[in-house]
């Protein structure tokens, strides 16, 4: 029998997983699915009546949260789809680096400096970086929100804070 001090537990994880199931006839509008293995927000349902083949069918319109591509997807009303786990955190931005990864501060004072600049849309990426520039020149600072879903984390939005925070 092997001891205890034979195994590494170092690299474990929670194990949590990136999605969960529920059954389709339950998605709404303005909630989280997966379509093609991306993590999509519902902006539109219908369901069908039951036809000779006995299930009801839920179409369902959905936006990519992260590169904003829109996609569809038909599930009989019965049946399970995955829906991801998708969180939002805040943190303070303390600077860019010139390859374009980003610190950021929690409100616990933990850095995370893991986090590059959006590639998607490009555009976000500049606005963001004039931004920051701005706030440097005034002592102001800036706050991203960043949001993650099935293992990928991405700045989706920016604010300036104002003196009081």
């Amino acid at each position: 029998m092997a001891a205890l001090d034979d195994y590494d537990f170092s690299g474990t994880d929670a194990g949590a997983s990136h999605v969960f199931n529920m059954e389709a006839g339950q998605i709404r509008v303005g909630g989280f699915m997966c379509i093609k293995d991306k993590p999509c927000k519902v902006s539109a349902v219908s369901t069908s009546k039951t036809g000779k083949h006995g299930h009801a069918k839920c179409n369902f319109t959905a936006i990519d949260v992260f590169t904003n591509k829109k996609y569809e997807d038909i599930i009989p009303a019965t049946h399970t789809a995955h829906i991801p786990v998708v969180t939002r955190k805040d943190y303070d931005l303390i600077d860019i680096s010139d390859d374009g990864f980003l610190t950021l501060m929690d409100d616990e004072g933990e850095m995370k400096e893991d986090l590059k600049l959006p590639e998607v849309p490009e555009s976000y990426s500049r606005d963001l970086k004039i931004a920051f520039e701005k706030a440097q020149e005034a002592s102001t600072g800036i706050s991203v929100s960043v949001l993650t879903a099935m293992g990928h984390e991405q700045v989706m939005s920016h604010k300036e804070l104002t003196e009081g925070k």
